[in-house]
């Protein structure tokens, strides 16, 4: 039978956690107040522990160095955290753990209280997905769909925080594949960049997003289309020409177009990015900071480089609400992006405590699955709809 171990230097602490699991209906358990009798059970043939409950602090062998014997075990028993420690160091625990491919099923904060360990308990039973990572196709299968118009233009709402109404969309590629299906473009478009046919891939997306945005404009919705751009092809003088004829060709205002960059991929030519980001200024096309906060140069690409947008990265809006580090970042980010008069968008927006966090900050607009899903552009009208539904309730609340 499947025991859960607990590893405690202090007796009087194993016993109140083993009586508060036993209050839960888990009465197979075995303590242990060292790291050594911990790793000597680990190894007997004849236990079976599937969870491992570890306090933090512990004398000579602590938590942490723990948890490092585990993965020099490669051990992949699930564990979760028992500290009296503060929240960030509990979180940089976890984050070790995982860089370690050890399973963090949660951590649970001392005195444990029921209510919180069955929480994390009930995670821990949940069915986990055993899926192997996407296959990537290759390029030449790549090039194939480009030619044959496979790939196809999603497009995800993004709301304005403050009224709820649509205020633009994110352009967001998909592959229709004839065999396979709605390929995500996680499968294709690291491929599509190291083999130069993200090239490609942009212009089509491009098109599509200014011609739907021409589209949405002709039918009385004025809302912005956003498109995903690298920084290589950004400093390619032919993209700012491509991208001028396409709103010309459509119609579509430039304030209407906004281009995005992935702030990762900046610092290789910086002169160049300069000139490029200048020349969609100076035609009004809002330039945008994709992902930000998590490259290594945040604060010297709003100074030195003309973006006027920022998108706060969803790695900081998810869970914000319930973690003061992450909203400390959200936060500061948002009232920094405002100070320099530039507009701000939160991505990551999955359930309701993010969109009633975010509604008390003073960040502009917001995009994410608690909103609307990426989307073929003749699904719009039926989210609009439905979301105006959802609009009206969490607006009267």
């Amino acid at each position: 039978m499947t025991e859960i171990l607990l590893l405690d230097d202090d007796p009087l602490q194993l016993k109140l956690l083993a009586r508060t699991l036993n209050g839960l209906g888990y009465k197979q358990l075995l303590g242990c107040t060292s790291a050594a009798a911990a790793l000597n059970a680990l190894n007997t043939p004849s236990r079976s522990i599937g969870l491992i409950l570890l306090d933090l602090n512990m004398p000579g062998v602590d938590g942490i160095a723990f948890l490092e014997l585990l993965a020099e075990r490669r051990n992949r028993i699930p564990v979760v955290l028992v500290s009296g420690e503060d929240e960030r160091l509990v979180e940089t625990a976890a984050r070790f753990a995982a860089s370690r491919d050890l399973t963090i099923v949660g951590s649970v904060p001392k005195p444990v209280w029921p209510t919180e360990l069955r929480i994390v308990l009930e995670r821990w039973h949940a069915p986990t997905s055993t899926t192997a990572a996407p296959r990537l196709y290759p390029a030449e299968e790549i090039a194939g769909a480009i030619l044959h118009n496979e790939l196809v233009a999603h497009f995800q709402p993004i709301v304005n925080l403050h009224t709820g109404t649509l205020a633009g969309a994110e352009t967001l590629v998909r592959w229709q594949h004839p065999r396979d299906g709605l390929v995500l473009p996680g499968q294709f478009v690291t491929v599509a960049e190291e083999r130069g046919l993200i090239r490609d891939i942009t212009r089509l997306m491009l098109h599509a997003a200014v011609t739907q945005g021409r589209h949405w404009h002709d039918q009385g919705t004025a809302a912005f289309v956003a498109v995903n751009v690298t920084m290589s092809d950004l400093t390619r003088a032919e993209l700012a020409d491509y991208v001028f004829t396409e709103l010309e060709r459509s119609g579509l205002a430039p304030t209407d177009l906004v281009l995005e960059v992935s702030e990762q991929r900046y610092a290789q030519d910086p002169d160049a990015a300069l000139a490029a980001l200048s020349r969609f200024r100076l035609r009004r096309i809002t330039m945008a900071i994709d992902n930000f906060g998590i490259g290594s140069s945040s604060l010297a690409n709003l100074r030195d480089l003309p973006f006027n947008s920022v998108k706060v990265d969803r790695s900081f809006v998810h869970g914000a609400g319930s973690n003061t580090v992450l909203s400390a970042i959200v936060n500061s980010s948002i009232d920094l992006a405002r100070q320099l008069g530039m507009r701000t968008v939160a991505e990551g927006v999955e359930d309701a405590a993010d969109w009633v966090n975010l509604r008390t900050s003073k960040c502009e607009m917001a995009q994410g699955y608690y909103i609307g899903a990426p989307m073929p552009a003749e699904q719009i009208p039926e989210w609009q709809a439905d979301w105006e539904r959802r609009r009206k309730k969490l607006f009267a609340s």
